[in-house]
Order: C-alpha cells, then structure tokens, then sequence
C-alpha cells in the first residue's frame, strides 16, 4: 500500500475505485466495505484506493478538542494497510477544504487527481460547501465525468455506526472484550515509555509509564487491565493501570504497565500495548501496602487468566 500525506501528492495513472470515509477503528463494519473495494479493484482491473481526512472534520469546524478517537492517524493507516488496499490518501481537512464546492470536489479531486472510475459510498453520504450535496448529486457529477457510482446501503452504513457507538461505549465502561469483538482486533495505545514518580519500584511493581503523543486518542475508562506487548520481537503481558494513582496522591492521569516476568529498562522506547481484559475499577486503599497487596491479586489473576487462555 502507498500512502499520501494529500490528495496533491497522489500521482498514478491508473484509473481507480475510490471509497471514502473516516474508518475510525478499521472495525468489522468497515472491512465489508473495504473487502468490496479491494475486490472490485481487482475483478475490473482498477487501483483501490481510499481518500480519508485527517484532523477529524469535527475538529475543525466544532472546535471539538473532546471529541475522541478509537485510532490514532497511525494506527488507521497500519491497519487499512492489512486490508491490501493499493492506496491511502489521508488528505489535511482544514477550513479551505471545507469551502470547496460540489463541483470542485468531484472534478478536482476524485476525477483529475484520483482518476476515479468508480465510487462506492453510502446512501447517506454528503459532501461539497456545507455538506449541501448528497449522492444523487455525485451521480450526476458520473454521468458528467464518465463514473460509476455504487451506493452503500442503508443496513451496511448502520452497521458500521452501530459498530463504532459500542466500540467507543464499551472503552468507556472498560468492556474491552466487547470492543475488542467489533473492532476485529485487539484495542491499543501507543506511546513513549517516560519516567513517573517510579512509586511502582518501592514496592517491587516497576511500571512503563506510557506518554501518548495524540489528545485525540480514546483512553478506556480508569482501572486495571490484563495487556499484552510485542518487545523486541517477545510477546509479553502485563497489567496496566490507568487512572491517578488516588493512593498516593496522584493528580494526573497516567498510563503504567506492569510486565509479568520482564525486568528490561524500556525507559525512552516506543511501545504498543494491546488490551484483553479488565480487572477492577480504581480504588483508593488506605496505605502503600494495601495497594500492593491488592497488586498481587491482580498479578495472580492475569496469571490465571491467561493460563487457562492457553
């Protein structure tokens, strides 16, 4: 796959299918779309290719600093990658962008840049200034500039928002094995591992503190996690905290894993960790020693658990 930071930078001569859409998570709902892209693009001897936008639109013209996302831009890209789409066009969505009109859009972009010979999209999708331009406009614009419009139904359309309203609802409640049934793969976050208060390290519980580099990246709701790490090519699982550390006075929010038998310095390396199950809320015990006595039960249990998943 080859991927392009604007439509402007797309140079291919092939005509293409086009598909188009955020694709926030790259959850069940979408790959049936995205398997009838690559599909089509193979049986009509067509590129496949996917135009998304990155910041969110609603970012831009909600101003929407709390609007969360299941992917960060990264990630989305990793795992259309995996779906053997010849090409990901993530265009910068900007105030510009958005003035564009109808026509502009079409011609511009899906036709003179993309090449586009046919367009699957949903039955709802709009598009142009102010979003004033619906499919039986585009449909249109193919009888113009000589393209096909397939139309996405109804039921597939919902399926994908179902999908992602229970994926963002069960990170919420820390249902992370419900999310994990939608998305297709396990949820994950990434980040750098950076120094904390190393409080972890008094009671024989060193943590990786993980630093996200991305606001926008949808965090499950604080508790105790069973997770798993690919680290230096060694899967490894671990318990992750997420939350303020209350027992000792904590103030931020942090991410801190904890490996199960691995006592590497992974201080300044990137590292993904992937979510299986939840443990517990976060509490607030009365001493240190509480808190690590309650550490070891949730070690025992991810031990457990994971035993039997063998």
């Amino acid at each position: 796959m080859k991927k392009y930071l604007a439509a402007s930078a797309y140079k291919n001569d092939r005509q293409s299918v086009v598909t188009i859409g955020t694709f926030d998570g790259v959850h069940i709902g979408h790959k049936a779309i995205l398997e009838r892209l690559v599909e089509t693009a193979k049986k009509e001897n067509l590129d496949s290719v996917v135009l998304t936008f990155f910041p969110h639109p609603r970012m831009v013209l909600q101003q929407d600093s709390e609007m969360k996302l299941i992917n960060t831009i990264e990630e989305r890209a990793e795992l259309l990658e995996n779906t053997g789409l010849d090409h990901l066009v993530i265009h910068p969505f900007t105030h510009a962008f958005s003035r564009l009109t109808a026509l502009e859009y079409v011609r511009d972009i899906l036709v003179n840049r993309l090449k586009a010979k046919k367009i699957i999209i949903g039955y709802d999708h709009r598009f142009g200034r102010n979003r004033t331009s619906n499919i039986e406009d585009l449909k249109e614009f193919g009888r113009t500039y000589n393209f096909e419009v397939e139309e996405i139904s109804a039921e597939e359309i919902d399926n994908v928002a179902i999908s992602s309203t229970k994926i963002r609802k069960a990170l919420n409640e820390g249902d992370i094995e419900t999310a994990n049934i939608y998305l297709g793969y396990k949820f994950m976050i990434s980040g750098e591992v950076v120094r904390g208060k190393a409080i972890g390290r008094t009671i024989k519980y060193p943590t990786a503190n993980l630093k996200l580099k991305e606001n926008y990246k949808l965090v499950p709701k604080n508790g105790v996690y069973i997770v798993q790490s690919l680290i230096e090519g060694e899967e490894i699982f671990g318990i992750t905290s997420i939350g303020t550390n209350p027992t000792v006075g904590g103030k931020e929010k942090t991410i801190e894993t904890h490996f199960l038998d691995f006592n590497k310095d992974l201080y300044g390396k990137e590292i993904t960790i992937q979510f299986i199950k939840f443990i517990r809320d976060e509490e607030t015990f009365n001493s240190v020693e509480i808190l690590r006595q309650e550490i070891v039960k949730d070690e025992n249990f991810a031990k457990q658990f994971l035993m039997k998943r063998e």
